[in-house]
């Protein structure tokens, strides 16, 4: 599913939606309220929240600060994406919350890229 390269932007629903999730991840990973082995998820960072336009799919786009392997916490956080649903869903209002999947945000490493050209 290529929801992300479509021509069409992304509705106010699905702003909406991104943002309400990225709040309540970001949340409950501040305040360690997911324990995750090998990883604490008080070192990773949610940068984006992005909706499919049925609303049933999510990418959250993360980083892992202070030496965890990107790698290592993407496999983890994949993992382990249901006991992070299950937890996200207490402070959920909506209907239907959509499946979580984790995607390392490689945006910084992009644009320290083009600054050094």
């Amino acid at each position: 599913m290529d929801y992300e390269n479509t021509s069409k932007p992304l509705s106010q629903r699905q702003l909406k939606v991104g943002e309400t999730l990225k709040k309540i991840i970001a949340n409950l990973f501040i305040k360690d309220q997911i324990v995750l082995p090998s990883i604490s998820t008080r070192n990773i960072t949610i940068s984006e929240v992005r909706v499919s336009p049925d609303l049933r799919h999510a990418r959250v786009y993360f980083m892992p600060l202070s030496g965890n392997e990107p790698e290592v916490a993407l496999k983890i956080l994949n993992q382990f994406s249901y006991e992070v649903k299950k937890r996200v869903k207490t402070a959920w209002t909506a209907k239907f919350l959509p499946n979580l999947k984790f995607v390392l945000d490689q945006s910084f490493d992009y644009a320290e890229k083009i600054e050094k050209l």
